[in-house]
Order: C-alpha cells, then structure tokens, then sequence
C-alpha cells in the first residue's frame, strides 16, 4: 500500500519550509519515527521523523525546494496491514471508494505521529493542480499525483491560473520520464514549431528573474511539473546564451566575480526580515544611551572565574548585564509588557523569557531562556551557553524561539559601541551592550584608565513612559558600575 506523507506544520502556523538536506533515498527500508530529512522552517532547522515504516518509493522534493504545508513530499510502500488502519495524511494511490458500498472514502485525519501536523489533504493550502486531458479521468486522490499516461500536447495544456500554478517555483522539481513519455513529448514540441507559441507556465518571481537577465520565456523548455518553468531553467538558458559561441572566443576567466549575485529570501532571513518591519511601523520606538565604567563588574568576573564555585562556568559581562536586567525589571515592571490591541489591553508579565540576539550562518535569531527570572548566575551562565551553542547550530526549537518578553543584543563582540535596536515583535524593550573598551574617565576626581561599556535601550512609548524608560537603564548602569549596589535594590 503507497501512503504519501505531507509536510507537517512545525510550529506556530507556518506556511513553508525548505527541505535542507535529504537523510534517505528512494529504495530505503525507514523505520516509524526514523529522522527521514532536515527541514528548515522560517526560524530553525529541525529533524523531520518519518511517520510511517516502509519502502521508500518517491521523493517528491528536492533538496533545497521550498514546499508549502500540506504537501506531499514522499511516499512510501507500507504493509497492508499496518495502512489499514492508518488514519494519518497518507493516501493510498488510486483509492477512491471502499470496498463494499462505493461511497467516498472517509476524509483522511490529522497525522497523530507528529505534534502541530498539516491540514488535511481536501485542505492542505497547496494549490489543487487540474485534471489532465486525455488521461481518462483517472486521477488520483486529493495531494496524490494522477497516474501519467502521456505528456500533455500544447492544445491540452492547461494555462497557469493562480490555482494551478505553484506559489514559488522553487517548489517544482524535474520529473522523471520514461522512453514512452519522452516520445509524445518530442512529437508535441515538433508540432508546436507551426502553430502560434502558447504562453509559457511559470510564475510571477520566475518571470521577474527572466525579465531582469534578459530572457525571453517561449524559448525556455520547463523541467518543473507540468513543464512549469523554474528559476533553474532561466538561469541555465542565460548562462548558455552568455556562452562563447565561437572556438577563438574569449571565456570568463575562472574565479571572476559575477556583477550581481541573487540570493532567495526565504528561511530566518524572510522571517526576520518581516517581523522587524512589522515592529519598526507597528511601535513607536524610543532609544535610550548611557555610558558606564563597568571596571567593578569587570573585576568581579575575574574573582568569579578563579572561584572554585564558579568553576566550569562561563561567565562573562553578558551574564552579568542579564541577571542585573532581572533585577532592574523587578522595579520597574512595564518594561517586561506587552500591547493588547484585540483586547485593548495592556498585560504585564510576571515572569521574564529573555530574549537573547544571537548571530547564525542563517541569519538572526532571538532564542529566548523561559522564566530567565528563577535562574541564578550559575544558571543564567548554563541557559546562555546551550541557548547560543544551540542557535549557532540552528536547532533551536520553535518553543524557545516564540514568548519571548524582552532582549538583549550584544553588539559589542563586533567592536559597536552603540546602536539603535529594533524591538522583537510583541516586546517592550530591548537592550543593546556596547563593547568594553578602555578610556580615561574620571575616578575618585582624577583622570583614570577605566573599562566603559555603553548601553542602548530602545522600548515602545505606548507602554513605556520617558521616565520609567531611564529609571530602569539608570538601575542596569548602577549594578554594572557597582555590583553591590544590588543588595539596595532587593
């Protein structure tokens, strides 16, 4: 029995998600719950578990597409016995009634193998792709693709309309044809060369692409499905025009940059990307600086670091500027809110998920440490470490990467002193650490080599007044320019 799995939704409403790298091959025996590929979501790449145990029969991506949810992205052939009761997204090719009345099959249900799991497959948000002419009407289930008899000739084509056409063409993938395909095929471009050239399939992104590098589509053969013209395809009928065509021609010299280079926005830099123009119009953002001698803070890290107690702990000013965040939210708590606009509201959290910047080859990403309030200085240093380790990597969970409360950006690592930081959506500060750096300064009424660090803070006037604003950057700067000062402040 074939079942088809779909691209599950994983995580909080997500509509795509790339498929990185493929873990099985079509032939593979998988096991239930076995990592079948790593899939990159718009926040984090994540291990996608095969929902079923079988023969892998079909790949219906390739590496590197971006699949809409509810797709199917590959099937495998399971016993009989195990799909019979299967009530998962999976489909059986071909099936289209029961066995004793003839009446519809039963709609297929959510998958239970997989938390958040896509829509069903009468729903599954990827456009429906019209029935064939000519193949008899023997298309198969909803999400299944219809079993191919023979390639399409140009008068049966069916025309892109914004239901048949693929949302982004980096969903479509080249489909395998056999000899007995590759005939009619033949015979239909012969026979299109005498008769006016129908309009190309593709979308808009992949017209775009045409347009800006000068190519003209009806002499662009498609690979995608249904001949559907792909980025891919543009891109190489433009690299062999710009080709020398003559033996004494001169070719690009190996390692010469290109002019421009195009790079796809999608994954972390798409979502991020939208989520700060969203906060940069939705709140008034106001920015807050102070310069701090933090050399007390400074000497206080190398006491800890040569404690025993601290020993194998890694501590640095970022573990100090979030534990003095913690106490500084304390007293002044509308800095740890948020906007209610449904509800005309404004909810004041308890609790802190702090929100920490963290710079990836995929882009940024703000992780955050949940009920970052309980933890101790041991315990913030042990949240901070795996939180950056792990966003480096990206796998940080969907869980840790949504709830946040509010940031801290250290932009300081990169040599800036200062800067003007974007909120997180659905925050009311975030607090951006400059670098330390020696300068004189005066100390005790003289002029004095002193460690400074300047601090940032940025925060939405709707919840945040001028006033509470300053207090509480005023309580940060006084525990890092003396960190006893704390014992005043609990």
């Amino acid at each position: 029995m074939i079942k088809d799995f779909k691209l599950p939704d994983l995580g909080e409403g997500l509509t795509e998600s790339e498929i990185v790298k493929w873990q099985i091959a079509v032939g593979d025996t998988v096991e239930l719950n076995q990592v079948i590929a790593e899939v990159e979501t718009a926040k984090a790449v994540v291990d996608l578990p095969s929902p079923f145990a079988g023969k892998v029969t079909a790949l219906h991506e390739a590496a590197g597409a971006t699949v809409q949810v509810g797709a199917p992205i590959v099937s495998f052939d399971v016993p009989a016995e195990a799909g019979a009761d299967d009530s998962g997204d999976g489909t059986a090719a071909g099936s289209g009634a029961d066995s004793e009345g003839g009446t519809p099959e039963a709609k297929p249900e959510r998958q239970s193998v997989l938390v958040g799991y896509g829509p069903a497959a009468e729903s599954d948000g990827r456009p429906k792709r019209r029935r064939r002419s000519g193949n008899g009407g023997g298309a198969g289930s909803a999400g299944v693709a219809p079993q191919a008899t023979a390639e399409p000739t140009p008068e049966s084509a069916t025309k892109p309309t914004p239901e048949s056409a693929p949302e982004d063409p980096a969903e479509a993938t080249p489909a395998a044809a056999s000899p007995a395909q590759a005939a009619p095929a033949a015979a239909s471009s012969n026979s299109a060369a005498s008769k006016p050239a129908e309009r190309p399939r593709s979308t808009p992104p992949v017209r775009k692409m045409a347009k800006d590098l000068g190519v003209d589509l009806t002499r662009v053969t498609g690979t995608g499905r249904d001949r559907l013209i792909t980025r891919a395809d543009v891109q190489a009928f433009a690299d062999t025009a710009a080709a020398p065509e003559t033996p004494g021609a001169q070719a690009p010299r190996s390692g010469t940059a290109e002019r421009e280079v195009r790079i796809p926005i999608k994954g972390v830099r798409k979502h991020t990307a939208a989520a700060m123009v969203r906060s940069a119009f939705t709140a008034p953002h106001v920015s807050e600086f102070l310069t701090v001698d933090v050399t007390p803070t400074m000497e206080l890290l190398a006491k800890l670091k040569d404690s025993s107690a601290f020993a194998g702990y890694r501590l640095t000013p970022l573990t100090i500027v979030s534990k003095a965040l913690m106490v500084a939210l304390a007293r002044n708590p509308s800095l740890n809110s948020r906007w209610d606009e449904e509800n005309g509201e404004i909810v004041q959290m308890n609790y802190v998920n702090l929100g920490i910047a963290a710079a990836t080859p995929r882009g940024l990403v703000v992780p955050n440490i949940k009920d970052a309030e309980q933890l101790s200085l041991t315990g913030l240093s042990t949240a901070l470490t795996d939180l950056t380790e792990t966003a480096r990597a990206g796998k940080t969970s969907p869980e840790n990467l949504s709830g946040g409360t509010i940031s801290i950006t250290n932009i300081g690592v990169f040599g800036i002193d200062a800067g003007t930081p974007i909120l997180n959506p659905g925050e009311a500060a975030i607090l951006a650490m400059g670098a330390v750096r020696k300068q004189p300064w005066e100390y005790q009424g003289e002029i004095a080599l002193r460690q400074m660090m300047t601090l940032s803070l940025s925060f939405d006037h709707r919840l945040v007044d001028g006033e509470q604003g300053s207090k509480f950057l005023a309580d940060v700067g006084a525990i890092l320019a003396e960190p006893g000062m704390v014992l005043t402040m609990v």
